[in-house]
């Protein structure tokens, strides 16, 4: 039984079944009650996981984990943490400046550009892209793709790698984004994935590899996956339902 899930019902009907249960899932199952309340480490462990979700959302990924990472670090249209949580339309957006500078300074015309955004969990980026940004820049490279600069998007949405790709004309782009987080864990990191990007493309036209965590799928594991799928999205010349 793991030590996170202790089943506390008391007389269960099948206790091996629940523990089966508990053991399967990271939900919170059998929790029991004392008396007609929760028991208290439920709750307390309950709001240390919800603390930790708050933290990753409002919390901004460290200049150090950026600048070790060797990312180029941009900012969407949004100015602040309160307008990105109220207006995710500019979080997919790059101004004109922003649009001129990574022109001047980033690789053009690339294969394949990389982005990272913090998204809604800035520990998710901090957790996972040192592991996995090195192994995509090198698969991609052995595979004989060219890998634009590296760009880091603060207060970036899914969709900022449209309007990023589109501006320095990438054929493809990886969008590492941290995910909303949960009480389960709040490092997951998903892989979002367009061919061809330009905004306003729909959703359906990308693709993605989502819960990347070491609970979930490790970031090593997640390498090969992505670089699987860029190429061959570049094969088909196509991503999301293109490639159905």
């Amino acid at each position: 039984m793991s030590d996170s899930q202790p089943p506390h019902v008391n007389d269960p009907n099948d206790e091996q079944a629940l523990e089966r249960i508990a053991d399967a899932t990271p939900s919170r199952l059998g929790v029991g009650r004392s008396g007609t309340r929760p028991r208290t480490s439920s709750v307390l462990s309950f709001r240390a996981d919800h603390a930790r979700a708050r933290d990753a959302v409002l919390t901004q990924v460290s200049d150090e984990a950026i600048e070790e990472a060797g990312l180029l670090r941009i900012q969407s249209r949004v100015s602040d943490q309160d307008e990105y949580l109220a207006r995710p339309d500019l979080g997919r957006q790059i101004d004109d400046d922003t649009a001129a500078r990574i022109r001047d300074e980033c690789v053009r015309n690339p294969d394949v550009q990389i982005v990272v955004c913090d998204g809604l969990s800035s520990t998710a980026v901090e957790t996972n892209v040192s592991d996995l940004l090195p192994m995509l820049v090198d698969g991609l490279e052995q595979r004989g793709f060219e890998v634009g600069t590296p760009l880091f998007v603060k207060f970036g949405r899914v969709d900022v790698m449209d309007a990023i790709g589109e501006t320095l004309g990438a054929t493809s782009v990886v969008n590492l984004v941290g995910e909303r987080p949960g009480l389960n864990t709040a490092q997951s990191l998903s892989a979002y994935f367009v061919y061809e990007p330009r905004e306003g493309k729909p959703t359906a036209k990308k693709s993605v590899i989502s819960n990347i965590h070491d609970d979930g799928l490790p970031a090593v594991e997640a390498g090969a996956q992505i670089l699987s799928l860029v190429e061959r999205a570049h094969e088909k010349q196509g991503s999301g339902i293109d490639l159905s």
